[in-house]
């Protein structure tokens, strides 16, 4: 006698929604990551196209002026391209640091990225290798409101001699016309490398 017996296709009900659940959790885990990922590299990407704005700002002016330990950020604005100055805003510091308020101290630069570069009226202080002006690059050019969020500005600091750098890896001393400062790898965002 031949049994006839049938092999069932298919995926039971129970079988789908377990894989399901498993895929679910998963997901969970993986898309925000994958996000955060996407957005470190945009923000990374802006910082260091924003660098080489700077860089090559700074050797415009050189080509046409004399560097001076008086010079200023104010100095190279007209060698950068932005959209608007903004004297109201507040933008995210650095890791560490809570706000900063645009304003007649704090110059800050709309740019076309949406991000915002905010620039100090100090000077170099001096012509040796150790001074520096800086500026803080908010790649997002949103104020979060938190003091380690995802959002935080990079620090720069741009030497008398043209070195270009963040606040992690400054020089000991570094030194422009109101204060000294010296290198904080904490401080630069977990999205930040060079």
């Amino acid at each position: 006698m031949r049994w006839n017996v049938r092999i069932p296709s298919g995926f039971t009900l129970a079988e789908l929604l377990i894989s399901l659940a498993i895929l679910g959790v998963v997901a969970t885990f993986t898309v925000p990551k994958v996000i955060q990922y996407q957005q470190n590299k945009q923000y990374n990407s802006a910082s260091k196209e924003m660098a080489a704005s700077i860089a090559a700002a700074y050797s415009q002016y050189k080509a046409s002026n004399v560097v001076t330990a008086s010079t200023k950020w104010s100095d190279l604005t007209p060698y950068l391209n932005y959209i608007a100055v903004d004297t109201a805003t507040s933008i995210d510091r650095h890791v560490g640091q809570a706000n900063i308020t645009c304003s007649a101290v704090y110059t800050c630069l709309k740019l076309p990225s949406g991000g915002i570069l905010l620039f100090e009226t100090y000077s170099f202080g001096g012509t040796n290798s150790t001074n520096a002006i800086q500026f803080w690059f908010d790649p997002d050019g949103v104020y979060s409101g938190t003091t380690n969020g995802p959002g935080k500005s990079e620090l720069f600091y741009l030497y008398f001699d043209g070195r270009l750098t963040s606040l992690g890896s400054i020089l000991p001393n570094t030194t422009n016309s109101a204060f000294v400062t010296n290198p904080c790898p904490s401080c630069d965002p977990d999205w930040f490398s060079w």
